[in-house]
């Protein structure tokens, strides 16, 4: 899949970020990855290749742009390190949910200038999968389709949960939870299904036994193979029912 290192400029900064597309003219439909907490890297562009493979423009933008450049992190060792270890706890915790829905209006303006003008969706992983789903709720009119997997606080009391912002979410949602994940616990996971239930948002809640927080990301010690095809073939399934529906 052909592949692009381009700059986008928001309010606050420029951030970089990876745009592949299939071989031939650029598709009208894109897909934005929120990355999960070690940054842009060739395991998240392993996955939006898989992505555009399906005939989708995909973004993998940095979200943690603001705190200057860094990495690309091994999944593996990152949080060995202490130094490594307090810069990602930092980033997650200065890089709010408010921030990146702000930031994701630049980053469907970069898709549009390359002529991606047609639906957007989102997914995201671990962190990322929190903003997948509240991006479509700061911008109903455009995405179209939002997904999670192993994404952690999806429904907690922080104000800017996405439970809580489900009423304003016009897209077809879809979560992949992980069999066993501390950062998504069995009550938050029937929090988000009510709170979905009472907005009326076509969506799925699935639960991957056996899978643990990550195993989705090629490059994470808990990477599972069969999992990760499992979690391919349901976006597959959300991205063409819904761009074609």
């Amino acid at each position: 899949m052909p592949k692009q290192n381009i700059r986008i400029e928001t309010a606050d900064g420029v951030a970089e970020a990876s745009f592949v597309t299939p071989s031939g003219a650029t598709p009208k439909s894109g897909v934005i990855v929120y990355m999960d907490a070690f940054g842009v890297r060739p395991a998240l562009d392993e996955i939006a290749e898989r992505i555009a493979a399906d005939g989708y423009a995909v973004l993998v933008p940095d979200l943690f742009y603001r705190g200057g450049r860094f990495g690309p992190l091994d999944a593996k060792t990152a949080f060995q390190d202490e130094t490594t270890a307090k810069f990602i706890r930092g980033a997650m915790a200065t890089t709010t949910q408010a921030l990146t829905q702000a930031d994701t209006a630049a980053f469907i303006e970069a898709l549009a200038s390359r002529g991606v003008t047609g639906p957007i969706a989102t997914t995201g992983y671990c962190m990322g999968g929190g903003r997948a789903l509240n991006a479509a709720a700061a911008h109903p009119a455009r995405i179209v389709a939002a997904a999670s997997f192993h994404g952690g606080n999806l429904a907690n009391d922080a104000p800017d949960s996405p439970q809580k912002n489900a009423g304003k979410i016009k897209a077809r949602v879809y979560v992949g939870v992980a069999g066993v994940d501390r950062s998504f616990p069995p009550e938050q996971s029937a929090k988000l299904a009510e709170a979905f239930r009472v907005a009326e948002i076509d969506h799925a809640i699935e639960n991957y036994v056996g899978m643990a927080h990550g195993w989705c990301v090629s490059d994470h010690n808990v990477f599972d193979e069969k999992g990760a095809e499992r979690h391919f073939s349901r976006l597959k399934t959300l991205l063409a029912e819904t761009f074609q529906g």
